[in-house]
């Protein structure tokens, strides 16, 4: 015997109080979650674990009485306190309220163990990847089963039901199968019959109904009928995403690594939300080169700054290996703002009519030490890019200086047009 469990909830007695508590206090875990992401390191990032809620804002709705109206109390005496009497505040208990007692707004804290799937759907809830789809659709080796009508052969867990049983009995009325509550009534009259002939005809009626039942089966295999699937090709769109990080001398330990936090909240939003999205990895000082994940993650390099030979790899790869009528190329470069000055209007002429002119998404993301004063200073590039990004091309720029601000400059490049058009501004 097989058991086929197809409930959408896996098993499990506290399952379903656990995601009635989820909806509830969804609000209060995203920023939970978000507060958590700014303190973990760059390897366990998005493991799960455990957040800390405020236990006040996870209190259920209820009914009580509105104010006002005259109220009646009966209260008990006692023999230490007279009217007018100020009583001090208690001490103050574990729990997350203040050391002191009457120092201070305390509140309780109720610790929330997320799995990393929990963890991961909050945080890729209203992210996407803009204009995804623009262009054309693509056809994959990619097949889906789609349902093409039934067959008279086929996988038992195939079989179905409803037609099955409707064919049976539409052969049972036209073949006139006796039922049972006719035999039941038959065989009955035939108890009760007192006349010898007419029970004698009765009892042969009997005997011909019961051959005839048994000759025509309630369920004969030539009934069976099967759901029969066919495999047809999915279209997928097919996008790209390019990032690009410098890793020259200019940048700090502090400055790679808000950029490698960025970059590895990109990767794990597309590698859990897409499925077929390629990301391309270069890095560079004065020349750039691909390179794989872990290499661009952790290895570590050091150089001049020309941003150009980032830019002219991208170019490079899209000519060879991403038609872009037939691609959605994204891209995100991360990068302390410094540039060769004589590398400036080489940059400008390769993103300006190289690269934005295909992407259908480019986003800048300038990195500062935690110190700095992002709003005062303009480094070359962010100048450069400011210019270019008045003429209405699909560039995006933030500047982040700590870690807290990954994540919001991360959300707010990413939120999906919705959302965005739903925010208060």
């Amino acid at each position: 015997m097989h058991i086929i469990d197809r409930r959408l909830n896996p098993r499990g007695k506290s399952l379903e109080n656990r995601q009635r508590f989820l909806r509830r206090a969804k609000d209060a875990v995203e920023q939970a979650v978000k507060r958590s992401l700014q303190n973990r390191s760059i390897r366990d990032v998005l493991d799960g674990g455990e957040v800390t809620l405020p236990i006040g804002g996870m209190a259920e709705p209820g009914l009580h009485r509105g104010g006002g109206g005259i109220q009646d109390r009966i209260l008990p005496g006692n023999q230490k306190f007279v009217e007018g009497d100020f009583i001090k505040r208690p001490p103050a208990s574990g729990g997350g309220r203040s050391s002191e007692a009457g120092e201070g707004d305390g509140e309780d804290g109720f610790r929330f163990v997320l799995t990393r799937e929990e963890f991961l759907n909050i945080f890729l809830e209203d992210l996407e990847l803009p204009d995804l789809a623009k262009r054309r659709l693509s056809e994959t080796e990619e097949v889906t089963p789609q349902r093409a009508g039934f067959s008279v052969s086929g996988s038992p867990s195939n079989i179905a039901v409803g037609r099955t049983t409707r064919l049976a009995m539409m052969r049972r009325l036209a073949l006139h199968r006796p039922k049972v509550e006719d035999i039941e009534a038959l065989q009955k009259q035939i108890d009760e019959c007192d006349n010898a002939e007419e029970r004698l005809v009765l009892e042969d009626r009997l005997r011909t109904l019961t051959l005839k039942s048994k000759r025509i089966p309630y369920i004969d295999p030539l009934d069976v009928r099967y759901r029969r699937f066919e495999n047809t090709p999915k279209p997928v769109v097919k996008a790209v995403m390019f990032c690009l990080m410098d890793v020259s001398g200019s940048m700090s330990e502090h400055m790679k690594d808000l950029a490698k936090r960025f970059y590895l909240l990109l990767y794990l939003f597309l590698s859990q939300r897409y499925e077929k999205v390629e990301i391309v990895f270069i890095r560079h000082t004065e020349k750039a080169e691909e390179v794989d994940e872990e290499t661009f993650f952790y290895s570590p390099a050091t150089g001049g700054t020309l941003v150009s030979s980032a830019l002219a790899v991208m170019r490079s790869i899209v000519a060879a290996r991403f038609d872009p009528t037939e691609w959605n190329i994204y891209a995100a470069q991360a990068s302390d703002g410094d540039n060769s000055y004589s590398d400036g209007a080489l940059t400008g002429q390769l993103l300006q009519q190289e690269i934005l002119p295909v992407c259908q998404y480019f986003a800048y993301i300038e990195v500062g030490e935690e110190d700095g004063d992002s709003s005062m200073s303009r480094s070359p590039l962010w100048t450069l890019y400011q210019e270019i990004r008045s003429a209405a091309l699909p560039l995006a720029m933030r500047k982040v200086c700590r870690r807290n601000e990954i994540f919001p400059v991360f959300h707010d490049l990413f939120q999906k047009k919705a959302a965005k058009a739903g925010a208060t501004p």
